[in-house]
């Protein structure tokens, strides 16, 4: 035993002679953490469709060849600006022919009400029966009832000249126009859609049991849940995030039974324009978590299926226990549910590179 330990010892010097470093024992040290109780502020977050507040699929209500198109894809229009033209030349010599009935209609109408009026006053003479009497009042009413129907048609075939020429019936942006000038088209005929972009939606479905756990569930109506509720955010599918938050404005009253989530919409102002119609992202709701405990992310060791935190024991020895968290994190903490206590050591920096029992050193 000492010829060894000679014999290491004489190996030391010859390595030092040579001017070689000799290694040495590097003590680590880690910083470790009272666990305590507090309040953090949780982003709980939903994929998500934008749709516009009133998005309008524009079709004709009436067949004929598509004369003129008048927008582009794209393009931003105003409530009643011109879209599509039509032929309308059917649909005005239908209306002139229409006219042209009613006319005539007219006429026959106040020659049976002079005939009325005629027969009326002969039979106050007692010139005329009773049966003429009749007779001409039911002239006269047949004859309203045919200028009622004349006027009808006259109404319709002026709405349909009318729906020849076809109006964006909201503010909005254009979106595809999958139509061209010379196109028959019918009451069938898909001709775009105008996006009512001046404030979006964002649908997406949220856990009934979030709702409940993690929001205001002492709070009965909708109205009053809505209006508690905090502001969101929108991010894109790159991760920027849309400058303006929106509100939560609606949740279904039902909860779809396969899924067990509520459908949800957040409303987004756009007043630049910025979001369209169909672009996919995700809602970010910030939810707060009162008086739960918190740790720091980096100190949660995840192996497989189980998240482990080293926690100092009386030997100033660190031994993994498993816990359970959350699931969602700041961006630095995490919420642990079960696993520890209020006031155990954890260890917080470090904790990837212990070893099961190793000694921390304070």
């Amino acid at each position: 035993m000492k010829t060894k330990l000679i014999i290491s010892l004489a190996a030391a010097c010859v390595l030092t002679a040579c001017g070689l470093d000799v290694p040495k024992a590097v003590q680590t040290s880690y910083q470790t953490l009272t666990v305590s109780k507090s309040d953090i502020t949780l982003p709980f977050k939903y994929s998500a469709t934008l749709k516009g507040t009133s998005d309008v699929t524009i079709k004709p209500q009436v067949s004929g060849q598509l004369m003129e198109v008048c927008i582009t894809e794209g393009q931003q229009v105003k409530k009643g600006d011109v879209l599509f033209r039509i032929d309308s030349r059917n649909a005005q010599l239908e209306l002139e022919s229409a006219q042209a009935n009613l006319l005539a209609a007219q006429a026959q109408e106040s020659s049976a009400k002079l005939e009325f009026e005629s027969a009326q006053n002969l039979y106050e003479k007692g010139i005329a029966s009773k049966y003429m009497l009749d007779n001409a009042e039911n002239q006269y009413k047949q004859a309203q009832a045919s200028k009622a129907q004349y006027q009808a048609t006259a109404n319709r075939a002026e709405v349909n000249l009318g729906f020849c020429t076809i109006t964006a019936p909201v503010d909005g942006i254009i979106g595809s126009v999958p139509v061209y000038a010379g196109d028959q088209v019918n009451s069938g005929t898909y001709l775009t859609m105008v996006s009512g972009n001046a404030k979006m939606y964002a649908e997406f479905s949220v856990s009934e049991s979030i709702l409940e756990e993690r929001t205001h569930s002492d709070i009965k109506d909708t109205e009053s849940l809505l209006a508690a509720l905090p502001d969101v955010k929108f991010l894109f599918k790159n991760g920027a995030e849309y400058p303006l938050k929106g509100r939560i404005t609606s949740i279904t009253g039902t909860v779809d039974r396969t899924t067990g989530t509520l459908t949800c919409k957040a409303t987004f102002p756009n007043p630049d324009g910025g979001l369209y119609s169909g672009v996919q992202g995700t809602v970010v709701v910030p939810i707060e978590e009162k008086d739960v405990m918190v740790v720091p992310q980096h100190a949660v060791v995840r192996l497989q299926d189980k998240s482990l935190v080293y926690k100092v024991g009386a030997d100033s020895c660190a031994y993994s226990v498993i816990v359970s968290t959350v699931g969602i994190s700041s961006g630095r903490d995490l919420v642990v549910t079960s696993g520890l206590e209020v006031g155990d050591v954890i260890v917080t920096e470090g904790a990837n590179n212990l070893v099961e029992g190793q000694r921390v050193l304070f």
